[in-house]
């Protein structure tokens, strides 16, 4: 990561002000939860959102169990 100067920052910026942060304060309660999964852009075209990407592999999920309890 760069370090910033203050010749890097607007003056209307006080960094003096500014407390000091913790690297990775959250990242662990972060990942507990995160199931990140990157898309192609053709497929993300047609998903805005992850709830729709969820509604289609759900969908999917359920043709795919109807069609083993048929072969069965």
């Amino acid at each position: 990561m760069k370090k910033t100067s203050n010749d890097d920052v607007r003056p209307e910026y006080d960094l003096s002000a500014m407390k000091t942060g913790v690297k990775g304060k959250y990242a662990g309660e972060y990942a507990k939860g995160t199931n990140l999964v990157l898309l192609e852009k053709d497929v993300a075209d047609f998903f805005p959102d992850s709830k729709s990407v969820n509604d289609a592999l759900r969908s999917l999920v359920r043709i795919a169990r109807a069609k083993a309890k048929k072969a069965a």
